[in-house]
């Protein structure tokens, strides 16, 4: 019986303490999340006690669909998904946001860029990545900035990969709380990453 108690405690370690990118960014101010033009809906809210900047979105169905989600967030932060989840890894092309979403609902953090974010700072979002992560990073367009960090329920809207809130963000989010089904799979599916 201790043993069991031993393997639950330590198998709670690695799922708080493990799966997170290694990463300290520590220049530039963070700016103010830019929220303005986006519809009322796609509003979260900030809660006490978390990053600055970082809105909260409830009641989002976590359903299983085939057919194409018009998600009122851009990028989702969660809500009906494709029943097939997207592997982690970095990705030099737009990727299906049913199945990014399906992996939000497993813990993993998805980065989206400007596809024309200057290539030091893709170097410093793509940095962020290391092999079996639980982190999917795509270019997306039509963003609110250049860059975006989204967890299931959570976004985090950021001028610059600069910004240390970014790794702040990964730390508290990667199979974080608000993963729905925590240590769920992040690879064997769909999508064929760079890394």
């Amino acid at each position: 019986m201790p043993w069991v108690i031993v393997g639950i405690v330590a198998g709670l370690v690695l799922l708080v303490g493990g799966g997170g990118a290694a990463a300290y960014l520590l220049l530039g101010e963070p700016p103010e999340p830019d929220l303005e033009g986006r519809p009322p809906a796609a509003q979260g809210r900030e809660e006490a006690g978390d990053i600055s900047g970082v809105q909260t979105f409830d009641d989002l169905r976590p359903d299983h669909t085939e057919d194409p989600v018009d998600y009122p967030e851009h990028p989702p932060v969660g809500g009906p998904h494709a029943p097939e989840w997207l592997n982690c890894g970095i990705y030099e092309d737009a990727v299906p946001v049913e199945n990014a979403v399906h992996s939000l609902e497993h813990g993993a953090v998805w980065i989206t860029h400007d596809p024309g974010l200057p290539s030091e700072e893709l170097e410093r979002v793509r940095d962020l990545y290391t092999f079996g992560d639980y982190l999917i990073i795509s270019p997306e367009t039509d963003l609110p900035a250049p860059i975006v960090a989204t967890a299931w329920g959570k976004q985090l809207i950021l001028g610059s990969a600069e910004d240390e809130r970014l790794a702040e963000f990964l730390r508290a989010y990667v199979q974080g709380p608000q993963t729905r089904e925590p240590g769920a799979p992040c690879s064997g599916m769909v999508g064929d990453p760079l890394a």
